[in-house]
């Protein structure tokens, strides 16, 4: 398989590995609604964010979608389009170190690029999907990336959508008017899109092998006579011999037809061989409103795949400009806030699009270069159309398009607006968590560091045991830190039990274990240390999970 080489690839191919682990600092004021909702933003470098949001949701993402930066040279983008931001600078400065001086514009982003796609990867569920915008900029460096990191063969291709309503004169005489979405999955085999493919009734024969078609094994000779595919073929378990009939040939040429006989992919009933069609791959699903098989077209129509009619776009607060351009995107933004606040936002209906090809009912969807916020507000909008419960992760770096622009469009679509002329908007509803990056969880030598607090560590050790967040409102005064499907979860440590000795309460003792809030069930607990022996162990349904070392991220 190809592969791409550049300036600093050495230094950022592990480097995913390489980053700390950090908390999650909530941000109440922030936030908007049910803090319980399961939306999350979270204000900071992605690649720092996603390491950090790695425990909780490693292999639950069913649907990623990013638009990264298009690397065109332009500096004066909100983004700055030439990965030359302060924070990106320092960030190569010390993972590449010397050798980056001499990156181009190009190394610089793939350098910024590969470990966050690394990253990705591991958010992915078996059956999930990740779409990635993208120009003819980086699209070919772009492709080899993501096939070296997903693999070649869990490439499903490449969507194409209109960007704009006209072409136009930039320097060239070919107007560029299309952009891309690559589509990759963790597993092609298991990928689940809504729902591409034939369904179950194109394949109605089974057999152990699975689901299959039958169809002819010969085609037409048209006006040209081929002798070189009239040839006898032989069913190798009976041995009876067949000749095509006199006016059509075999669909193969002797060695390919061998070939095919081999991986008996030829059916032998008594009258006449036929070719056996395997069922595809990627998994199917049939529209809901028509059941039958619906393919996803490589070519987005992005207001009309979604809503199926024109004047049904007015519930997008779109202004209908083709097929979902990138003017959309601005005019949406400008209906929530009465200004131009953001270059270029994707159209809510294309992003929705691929949610909606990706997703059902209450999956999670994360994007991790949220920008104003458009995956957020179309989650929420599917929501509200389907009565799914679908759960998004928003991850920006920039602080103040963060709280001003990402939360806030999310906040407004949330509880209902007013646009320009006055019209008021009605709340789609949902609420989600606001979040900041806190310090390194462990120091340079593998231990907690001595600034982490109990409330910190507990959200913490709660969440990657259960899945779940501490709801907000938990007082974490406890070393019980509360109950999740039939488990309790206590966790032993900063001298919650009022001993702050090395060797005291943040070791399990009989002693400890009597002070111990009850819990009738299975119970997890944290601690650094265990005196209990295995069978008192099994009689109280106690797991003892080590601290640091079972709580932190590899």
């Amino acid at each position: 398989m190809p592969t791409l080489n550049w300036i600093g690839k050495e230094a950022v191919v592990n480097h995913h590995q390489q980053v700390p682990f950090r908390l999650l600092k909530d941000v109440p004021e922030l936030g908007y609604g049910d803090p319980g909702s399961g939306n999350l933003i979270v204000q900071g470098d992605n690649l720092v964010a996603l390491k950090a949001l790695l425990p909780y949701y490693a292999g639950q993402v069913k649907c990623i979608y990013i638009d990264p930066p298009y690397n065109t040279g332009d500096e004066s983008w909100v983004y700055n389009d030439n990965v030359n931001s302060p924070l990106i600078r320092d960030w190569l400065g010390k993972v590449v170190g010397r050798e980056g001086e001499d990156l181009s514009r190009h190394d610089k982003w793939l350098c910024m690029m590969y470990p966050r796609l690394a990253l990705l990867r591991l958010f992915l569920r078996r059956e999930g999907v990740l779409f990635v915008s993208m120009d003819e900029t980086e699209e070919g460096a772009l492709r080899l990336v993501l096939d070296e990191i997903f693999g070649r063969e869990n490439a499903l291709g490449t969507l194409v959508w209109k960007r704009r309503s006209s072409s136009a004169m930039r320097g060239t005489p070919l107007s560029i008017d299309h952009e891309y979405v690559m589509c990759y999955a963790l597993e092609a085999g298991s990928a689940l899109l809504y729902g591409l493919e034939k369904g179950v009734e194109s394949y109605p024969l089974v057999d152990a092998r699975g689901r299959y078609a039958s169809t002819d094994l010969t085609v037409g000779m048209g006006r040209e006579a081929r002798p070189n595919q009239f040839f006898p073929i032989t069913n190798p378990r009976t041995g009876k011999v067949y000749q095509p009939n006199p006016e059509r040939v075999w669909r193969f040429f002797p060695q390919t037809m061998q070939e095919v006989i081999a991986k008996e992919l030829v059916i032998w009933p008594d009258d006449f061989p036929e070719r056996r069609m395997e069922r595809p791959r990627y998994k199917t699903y049939y529209d809901p409103d028509t059941a039958k098989p619906k393919p996803v077209s490589s070519w987005v129509e992005s207001v009309n795949a979604l809503q199926g009619a024109a004047e049904d776009a007015a519930e997008w607060d779109l202004t209908i400009l083709g097929s979902g351009m990138n003017q959309e995107g601005g005019k949406a933004l400008q209906e929530i806030f009465g200004t131009k606040v953001f270059a270029y936002p994707k159209p809510i209906s294309l992003v929705a699009s691929l949610i909606q090809a990706a997703s059902r009912s209450d999956d999670l969807v994360l994007d991790s270069f949220a920008g104003s916020g458009t995956t957020g507000h179309a989650v929420l909008k599917l929501n509200q159309q389907d009565g799914g419960k679908r759960r998004f992760i928003l991850v920006e770096m920039e602080s103040k398009i963060a709280r001003e622009v990402t939360a806030e469009r999310v906040r407004r679509v949330a509880q209902g607006y007013s646009r320009v002329k006055g019209e008021a908007v009605p709340g789609l509803g949902g609420g989600f968590r606001f979040c900041e990056l806190g310090e390194p969880l462990f120091d340079e030598g593998g231990r907690i560091r001595e600034t982490v607090s109990f409330a910190d560590l507990a959200r913490h050790v709660f969440f990657s045991e259960t899945g779940e967040p501490l709801p907000r409102e938990r007082v974490t005064t406890s070393a019980f830190l509360g109950e999740c499907r039939g488990v309790g979860v206590y966790l032993l440590y900063n001298g919650i039990l009022g001993d702050k000795s090395a060797t005291g309460g943040n070791v399990l003792t009989r002693a400890v274990l009597a002070q111990l809030p009850p819990f009738d069930g299975q119970k997890v607990i944290y601690c650094a240390g265990c005196l209990l022996g295995p069978d008192r162990l099994q009689a109280e349904r106690i797991v003892v999970r080590q601290t640091p070392y079972e709580i932190r991220v590899t």
